[in-house]
């Protein structure tokens, strides 16, 4: 046979698109041609694959080779098709048998001793290979990966020459061992925190309802320790959910680490990070802090350090959930359900409202630095909470409060709450949800009316100060949103 046709996967955002590797040989000067828009890496596979066969005992063809990857108007790139071209090349030139290739997949980049080393992706391609019918077979580390995906069929390698043997019918692959359970993660301590039970309560609310907060206060008042301490709080993650984590984070060139599998991700970029690091992009699209935080905490230090224009960025996946990358080649859709947590200083010095510090800047100087937050972007936020400086006798004081285990314990009876009547969080409510599910009584309704007077807010930020009522309603155990919820909401409107 000169002709070979084997089965593989180019990762486009979160999917797996269908790629036939089709190998022929011809006669003519020895040569290795490469089409169907193959990038850089793919491009180099050609001398991998060669050094990989001869080091394995095979004979490379002294022919002209010609692979296509189809379909040839989509762009492939990284190493995973070295292994398809490899064993592409074997069936073309009759050194392996094609039987069964119909009904098997691959992907690995090979080494030059012909060692099979990881690949992106590994959930998205035993996902996509399971819609197919078709087993998988991948390098051992990415097998573990892709297994976990329900009712995948994955077959770990570790060698070309296991495959070849596999495909000889000489000795069979196996799945790669379940993996353990991963370990219980150890959170730090809410109680901890000494004093700032008003940010405490802010955070439990925001655990409840997986609202955004923004915490505004002075240097050393605990709005770092307040942030990282939420995780700790948030309910646990249904199994769809924790595929989900898994399968942006595997897109990642950090790779997804099998121990964290079921946890919520926390991401705390640096200030310098760009526009493209956070929402995503490049040549070809990466996903992004906001997709990289899906489902978990996206924090954000020293929130008016950022330049104004990344933190525009956010506005519209903070609104939809999801970021779309277009591209003059592509557009690729990544998903961005992130809980933003932000802490700032309330001016440039950092000391307004201080108790023991006077703050040296002028009124021009904080209205400039508060400016570099847009109306449109604090608009998203749910919380808006100050965190004052304590007083001496508070920070010498025994820790106080309640540790994460008992919050968090109603924050996951508040949430069930909410999955039980509307089956989503009710930071993801809509306005057809919000007319259904958070309507106030009557004396919250006059107070919401005389608050929209007073504060000015906006459409967007009344259907907040409803759902973040809701979420207060919901730790209560109320099935109706009372004026004392109402009031509690308004309250999360006025830091800044």
């Amino acid at each position: 046979m000169s002709l070979a046709i084997v089965h593989s996967r180019a990762l486009v955002g979160l999917n797996a698109l269908p790629v036939a590797v089709e190998v022929h040989l011809a006669n003519g000067l020895p040569a290795v041609n490469l089409v169907g828009l193959p990038e850089a890496e793919v491009k180099e596979s050609r001398d991998r694959v060669r050094a990989a066969l001869l080091m394995a005992g095979f004979e490379f063809p002294a022919r002209k080779i010609t692979v296509n990857l189809a379909p040839a108007d989509l762009p492939k790139s990284s190493g995973q098709f070295d292994l398809p071209i490899a064993i592409g090349i074997l069936a073309a030139s009759g050194q392996l048998p094609a039987e069964q290739l119909n009904a098997l997949e691959f992907a690995g980049e090979l080494g030059l001793a012909g060692d099979l080393r990881p690949v992106r992706g590994g959930l998205a391609l035993g996902r996509a290979a399971c819609t197919a019918n078709r087993s998988l077979i991948l390098p051992a580390t990415s097998a573990a990966e892709a297994a976990l995906y329900p009712d995948a069929k994955v077959l770990a390698a570790d060698h070309l020459l296991a495959v070849c043997r596999y495909l000889a019918g000489n000795e069979p692959l196996h799945a790669p061992p379940a993996a353990p359970p991963p370990a219980e993660p150890v959170y730090p301590d809410l109680r901890e925190v000494r004093g700032q039970l008003q940010a405490k309560r802010a955070l439990e609310i925001a655990a409840a309802g997986q609202h955004s907060i923004l915490l505004v206060g002075p240097p050393g008042t605990g709005k770092s320790m307040l942030a990282q301490r939420l995780p700790g709080l948030l309910p646990p993650l249904g199994i769809n959910e924790a595929l989900d984590v898994a399968n942006v984070q595997s897109l990642s060139h950090g790779g997804f680490d099998m121990a964290r599998f079921g946890q919520r991700p926390f991401r705390n970029p640096h200030h310098t990070a760009s526009g493209v690091a956070l929402v995503g992009g490049g040549a070809v699209p990466q996903p992004g802090e906001i997709s990289l935080a899906h489902h978990g905490v996206l924090f954000l230090d020293e929130l008016t350090e950022f330049d104004r224009r990344v933190l525009e960025v956010l506005r519209e996946p903070l609104e939809t959930g999801s970021i779309l990358i277009s591209r003059a080649a592509r557009a690729v859709e990544f998903p961005a359900r992130f809980q933003l947590v932000a802490a700032m200083n309330p001016c440039p010095c950092g000391y307004l409202g201080h108790h023991g510090k006077p703050c040296r800047c002028t009124p021009d100087q904080v209205a400039r630095y508060r400016g570099k937050l847009s109306g449109p972007f604090l608009d998203r936020i749910d919380l808006l909470v100050e965190v004052p400086a304590l007083p001496d006798t508070a920070l010498l004081a025994a820790a106080d409060g309640e540790p994460s285990p008992t919050v968090r314990a109603r924050a996951i009876a508040a949430h069930g709450r909410a999955l039980a009547r509307q089956q989503k969080p009710n930071a993801a409510l809509g306005s057809a949800d919000i007319d259904l599910h958070c309507q106030p009584d009557d004396a919250g309704r006059l107070l919401l009316q005389n608050a929209l007077n007073k504060l000015g807010l906006s459409a967007r930020a009344y259907h907040r100060v409803l759902k973040v009522a809701r979420t207060i309603a919901d730790l209560a155990g109320s099935s109706t949103i009372l004026s004392r919820h109402i009031a509690e909401a308004i309250q999360y409107r006025r830091a800044l």
